[in-house]
């Protein structure tokens, strides 16, 4: 993101509110950009991060990975960042060519069709709780091997089930130990992957236009 002065003072009281944490300097980017996005502390103790979540997603959005998300209001969050940066690809279930169907919602079948055709993409889940279950089916399926899931959708029918079995995966994943969660949450952890990534790896040679 562009800092500003008032950014620069926010992040300052975040980090005087927060004051000791038990995460990695990185995972703590992530966390106060999270809070920052939401005004919401509580967020400190519901993040989970799986072993090497940001090492791997790091290096995904490096080698400018394909990204997906089910919702518009994610692609148009983390765009800016992602133009300005490494330049991946961003595509959003519901803009997904799929057929009419009864069984699942428009996003689930949206995000199938799109994992389909980017099996070791980066998956962003910040509100249809039926996408992360469709994928969830295809990461136990041996079909599709993400990168990186970042899944954060509020719920409360079954999205703790699909956390779940996406914990016990062998997937990379950042998640929201909660009912708590939307978009906005999604588009920050993004954001402050893409700024984490960017210093590991970006040069101003590489900057996307």
């Amino acid at each position: 993101m562009e800092w500003h002065v008032t950014d620069a003072e926010s992040l300052a009281i975040i980090d005087s509110e927060i004051e000791n944490h038990v995460f990695s300097p990185a995972e703590y980017e992530i966390v106060r950009r999270v809070i920052y996005s939401t005004a919401d502390f509580e967020y400190k103790s519901l993040i989970r991060f799986s072993e090497r979540a940001l090492q791997a997603g790091a290096a995904a959005l490096a080698a400018r990975t394909t990204i997906v998300v089910d919702v518009p209001m994610v692609q148009v969050g983390i765009a800016y960042e992602i133009q300005n940066t490494f330049a991946n690809p961003v595509y959003c279930s519901m803009d997904a060519l799929t057929r009419p169907q009864k069984e699942k919602t428009r996003a689930a079948w949206g995000i199938e069709t799109l994992a389909k055709r980017y099996p070791e993409g980066i998956f962003v889940v910040g509100q249809a709780q039926t996408a992360l279950a469709a994928l969830v089916d295809l990461i136990e399926a041996e079909e599709i091997r993400p990168a990186l899931i970042i899944a954060t959708p509020v719920g409360f029918v079954n999205v703790d089930g699909a956390k779940g079995r996406l914990q016990d995966s062998l997937v990379p994943h950042i998640t929201i130990d909660s009912r708590k969660g939307n978009a906005v949450v999604a588009a920050a952890i993004v954001d402050g992957l893409v700024d984490l990534a960017w210093q590991a790896y970006g040069q101003d040679g590489n900057r996307g236009s």
